[in-house]
């Protein structure tokens, strides 16, 4: 096999080209069978085989740069990279992965979890040469759908008025190919690519320009008939105008083509974008026919295609989902709104049911968070479902046009926690510090699947502005669900374990289990230890929490976010602010640092969210007196 010889990108250079075609369908069995065991980005990764296969047969990976947006579409770039071997291990805890990662391998330049940030990042490399007076190639790679992500129509603005050397790869797996307008592309691309023509068309500028009086005129003559031919011929006049030269589209799986269009852009001075179609799933029929199902797949049978799942209780983003319709089926004003993560959301059987009434954007999360704002201004009841981690993106809108308005917008939080193999860019950890210091917003979370019910329909009857629910990337207890949940208070905290009068433990949602299972481990010690669902993070049960002051009670707060700014940190800001000096609280949270990925139950083990550790913290806890010291006159 071609794929056995092949430990790193020199080794392709002893190729045929004729070879690549051969290699290409080895890569795509390779990984059909390897992510059959470990689960990924199987789809995407099946779709850009030949195109990372033609950048390194071309190029001079590291000294060229390759920049992968979002780099899910990295795998391919990661086995010719020296990394096959450790295929076994992707995704999984201290193994490779999933994404570019650039502890990894000197081949991997720039880490993103999140899209539309390659071509940003190409501009500053490509600047960064150009200011060392160094001649490397810079390579972007960029999907159809991470170009609708306003950062990534900024980066073209500057890129085309910079007019420095490099190559945007628009890998495009939506369209299809017109045969006759395809070729008419690939022989425009040839001639503009021909240093002579480019040559020719700077001196006949300069010399109409020369001729006195109608010289001028002569040359916007000129250019206004090349520019409407333009209009006429090429689909990429668009890419023109911002100042890139188009090439494409071409067949993305071809790679005699794609080495003849990838040399015809190395041939162009400036920026090039290459127009390259392909097809997500490639190779692999049920990943074919459904690319949104494999895009992000979990292990599965090769033959069959049949996913495998284990087997329990739904996660929680159904139970969101199916909620959502029941109360859209009551109120007409409901909309769900997505920034293209409709699947990821659990919106596939809203949308089937309400069509007119989801509202998928795209990569736009920026967008999302403002369109909301105006629907609720005009007396809709948006809500924005959204991974934690990309409500990130959205964060001045959150406060500018949503928090500051006071408007009756639902944030749906999924992955709110550990992510588990997403790993350390998608970790849905620090919403709870970015958002609880903002005016007017309410903050909760669930502590099991029923709750979570009762919390969306209290925050679409809520009515005095923005509320959040924030849910994670777990399956449910497999509680029973009431048909029709009640409402919770705003602010209220429930005790769902009594203790003595010395310690009391407060878990916010899946923590709630933990600090359970610490208690039954205490209990068997002689100590009994109260424990609170913590469900409300803003604004806090202030009734609960004075309470546990003068009861003299102990406090731990536990969850599963930065402890930095989290639930924890409110709650010693509360103590302080009340003068409460004979409090104890300790706090239990993520530290200061990025958790990699691996299953949840391996990132909590790692910040010690376990009942041990929670155990031992109680065991730990003493009383202690507080000295006021007083200076004498």
């Amino acid at each position: 096999m071609l794929l056995d010889g092949i430990t790193g990108p020199q080794d392709l250079k002893t190729l045929k080209p004729a070879q690549l075609d051969e290699l290409a369908e080895e890569i795509r069995q390779f990984l059909i069978e390897k992510l059959s065991l470990t689960g990924g980005h199987l789809a995407p990764n099946l779709g850009v085989v030949e195109l990372t296969l033609v950048m390194h047969y071309l190029f001079d990976s590291p000294r060229d740069k390759f920049i992968f947006d979002v780099g899910h579409q990295s795998y391919v770039h990661k086995i010719l990279t020296g990394r096959k071997d450790k295929f076994d291990s992707l995704r999984q805890y201290k193994g490779l992965c999933g994404f570019v990662k650039r502890s990894e391998s000197e081949h991997d330049v720039w880490e993103a979890g999140h899209s539309s940030t390659s071509l940003s990042a190409a501009m500053g490399m490509a600047l960064a040469r150009d200011l060392r007076g160094e001649s490397n190639r810079v390579v972007a790679v960029i999907g159809d759908g991470a170009l609708t992500g306003g950062m990534a129509l900024e980066a073209l603005n500057h890129i085309g008025h910079e007019k420095s050397n490099m190559i945007v790869v628009l890998n495009d797996n939506e369209m299809s190919i017109a045969p006759n307008v395809g070729a008419l592309h690939h022989y425009l691309g040839k001639i503009r690519s021909d240093r002579h023509y480019q040559k020719a068309k700077e001196e006949l500028h300069h010399l109409l320009n020369r001729i006195p009086a109608i010289g001028g005129k002569l040359a916007k003559t000129a250019e206004r008939f090349k520019d409407s031919l333009k209009y006429l011929l090429v689909s990429g006049i668009l890419f023109e105008q911002f100042g890139l030269t188009y090439l494409g589209p071409v067949d993305g799986h071809d790679t005699s083509q794609l080495l003849d269009i990838m040399k015809q852009a190395d041939a162009i001075p400036g920026p090039v974008l290459v127009h390259v179609l392909t097809v997500k799933g490639k190779g692999y029929s049920p990943a074919e026919a459904d690319s949104h199902k494999w895009h992000g797949a979990s292990p599965y049978k090769i033959e069959s295609g049949q996913m495998v799942k284990a087997v329990g209780p739904p996660m929680y983003t159904k139970v969101f989902g199916d909620m959502l319709i029941q109360l859209a089926e009551q109120d007409q004003r409901i909309v769900a709104v997505t920034p293209a993560m409709p699947s990821g959301s659990g919106l596939i059987e809203f949308a089937e049911r309400f069509p007119g009434r989801m509202i998928d954007v795209g990569i736009a999360e920026q967008h999302a968070a403002t369109m909301s704002a105006a629907l609720a201004m005009e007396g809709m009841k948006p809500v924005f479902a959204v991974y934690s981690t990309f409500l990130q993106r959205a964060y001045d809108q959150v406060v500018h046009d949503i928090c500051r308005q006071n408007l009756n917008v639902v944030f749906a939080i999924d992955r709110a926690g550990f992510v588990g193999p997403d790993g350390e860019t998608h970790q849905g950890v620090y919403d709870i510090a970015f958002l609880r210091h903002v005016p007017n917003l309410v903050i909760m979370m669930p502590k099991d699947e029923n709750e979570l019910r009762s919390m969306l329909k209290t925050a679409l009857a809520y009515d005095e502005g923005p509320i959040a629910v924030r849910y994670p990337r777990i399956n449910g207890l497999g509680v029973q669900l009431e048909q029709d949940p009640p409402l919770i208070p705003i602010g209220t905290w429930e005790t769902v374990r009594e203790g003595d009068s010395s310690y009391a433990i407060a878990a916010l949602g899946p923590m709630l289990g933990v600090a359970e299972e610490a208690a039954d481990m205490l209990k068997r010690e002689g100590i009994n230890v109260e424990v609170i669902n913590a469900r409300f993070i803003k604004p806090l049960d202030v009734v609960k929490l004075q309470a546990l002051a003068h009861q003299g009670k102990r406090l731990i707060v536990i969850e599963e976010a930065c402890e930095l700014g989290g639930l924890g940190s409110a709650v010693l800001e509360f103590y302080a602010a009340s003068e409460l000096d004979d409090m104890i609280v300790r706090t239990i949270g993520i530290p200061d640092l990025f958790v990699e990925h691996g299953t949840i139950k391996e990132q909590r083990r790692e910040v010690g969210l376990t009942a041990e550790r929670l155990a031992d913290e109680i065991r730990r806890m003493q009383p202690k007196v507080i000295k006021r010291v007083t200076g004498q006159s």
